[in-house]
């Protein structure tokens, strides 16, 4: 593997941020074969559907109405992104522990879905490249009710408040997925491609 990574702003080659990562063992689980009845995948999962947001109809699914629906809960979102591939290295971001499902907190009632990620090095320049993937999944998984709020976890990162302001600002995550080649490492790290980085 070649020593690269790319910044996600602009695709800067540069040495690997976290050369020796801590790899770490994963829980079993049983594998996803469908959505729970409280989430609905679009089965396409296009980005063009994300530049909306929840409150415009980014996600699909989900009973409006709320009556009878299941509430969402911190282990189901989780199983939807723990395997999520890591930017830098062909690992999970569970394996990693930049994720954990104690990260995760679901306002059912109020439609809110809060996740803190935390970086394996406090310099990642990868930081909001991995934001952004989480926010595409949960947009793509959640029902068009809930309000995705995505951040580092306080005090893991040296520009923490830079990432996180990126991160909560819509027009500017829309138009970061705008750019060709940070949509492909999205949807690479997605999809678990074992070098998201690779041209």
């Amino acid at each position: 593997r070649h020593a690269r990574a790319c910044c996600a702003a602009g695709g800067t080659m540069a040495e690997l941020i976290n050369p020796s990562p801590v790899v770490h063992a994963v829980r079993d689980r049983e594998p996803l074969h469908a959505p729970s009845p409280a989430l609905a995948l679009d089965g396409v999962g296009s980005l063009a559907a994300f530049g909306g947001g929840c409150e415009e109809g980014g996600g699909v699914g989900g009973n409006e109405g709320g009556g009878g629906r299941e509430a969402l809960d911190a282990s189901e979102l989780f199983a939807y992104i723990r395997d999520i591939r890591d930017p830098e290295h062909p690992y999970s971001l569970e394996q990693l522990r930049v994720i954990t499902e104690g990260a995760i907190h679901v306002d059912d009632e109020k439609g809110v879905v809060t996740l803190h990620f935390t970086p394996t090095v406090a310099h990642c320049s990868m930081a909001t490249l991995i934001g952004l993937c989480l926010r595409v999944r949960l947009e793509r998984v959640l029902p068009r009710r809930f309000k995705v709020d995505i951040a580092v976890a306080p005090g893991s990162h040296s520009t923490e408040l830079a990432v996180c302001k990126q991160l909560a600002d819509k027009e500017r995550v829309a138009a970061a997925l705008e750019n060709e080649n940070l949509r492909s490492m999205v949807e690479k790290c997605l999809a678990g491609d074992d070098d998201p980085l690779a041209g």
